[in-house]
């Protein structure tokens, strides 16, 4: 939805995971027209979503190897 950010795509992706626990809107899943009546989940087909986000998942996948995963959650002392 916001094209490939080249280094900057993990930043931008942990900063749009981040939003979706802080705000509750999750990013659709654009130009998803035709699926398949055997996916059950909910992709958010096109068009955002308010959903009660407690955890969230951002993976970085790099050429030659580099790889990365990291888990955001809110911070509550």
């Amino acid at each position: 939805m916001t094209g490939h950010g080249l280094g900057a795509a993990g930043g931008l992706e942990a900063i749009a995971t981040i939003k979706a626990i802080t705000t509750g809107w999750l990013h659709p899943t654009i130009n998803q027209h035709n699926l398949e009546p055997e996916v059950t989940i909910d992709t958010v087909p096109n068009v955002k979503k308010q959903h009660e986000v407690n955890v969230g998942i951002s993976n970085s996948f790099g050429f030659g190897g580099h790889n990365s995963v990291v888990a955001f959650a809110p911070f509550k002392p």
